[in-house]
């Protein structure tokens, strides 16, 4: 592999990056339900860790969808080709010692393990927000809940195409029970940032 892709060598390091930012890259893998919180929490962490001079990057659906991934639909193999990509991008801001925050649903346990893979398990945290699909229905910010229920959108993750909870995430937040603030709160915890 090295005679094909040589350059690598003379790059900087991984080390020498996270040395320069002071901070050492890691994933937050974010999954649950639509209008689980996904991308509330990971905004408000990202302030969070901005306010403590941490270089963050969020991956969400908004920034990934309407780009990189753009033309992917919602079948089985368009989501796998999703998570996939992601993953691959998230590797490289991590590889640089960024923290990166992504926000998906990735409904199922093969996708995040796929992830995982791919960015490494020791860089890899699954963190679930595990809102109750009634929470996140009553939520329905974009109406897309409604129209999954009517008939109009397809393989819609909770309605209509399942979700797998994660079997080991390395936390569980419930954004019905526990405040934006507390959410943000046992994550920095979680990475021994306070």
């Amino acid at each position: 592999m090295n005679e094909i892709y040589p350059i690598f060598d003379q790059m900087l390091s991984r080390s020498d990056k996270e040395e320069l930012l002071g901070q050492k890259g890691v994933m937050l893998w974010f999954t649950g339900l639509s209008g689980s919180g996904k991308s509330t929490v990971a905004i408000a962490l990202e302030r969070e860790l901005q306010k403590r001079g941490l270089l963050c990057r969020i991956l969400d659906g908004d920034n990934i969808r309407s780009g990189i991934n753009k033309g992917l639909g919602f079948t089985d193999e368009d989501r796998r080709e999703n998570i996939r990509r992601i993953a691959e991008v998230a590797k490289l801001f991590v590889d640089t010692g960024i923290i990166t925050i992504a926000a998906f649903i990735s409904p199922s346990n093969e996708l995040r393990r796929m992830a995982s893979d791919i960015i490494g398990a020791e860089d890899f945290k699954e963190v679930y927000i595990s809102t109750p699909l009634e929470v996140c229905e009553a939520r329905d910010v974009k109406g897309l809940y409604a129209k999954a229920r009517r008939g109009e959108i397809k393989n819609f993750t909770g309605i209509s195409a399942p979700f797998e909870a994660p079997e080991h995430p390395a936390l569980s937040i419930d954004t019905s029970k526990v405040s934006l603030e507390d959410s943000v709160k046992q994550i920095l915890t979680f990475l021994g940032i306070e």
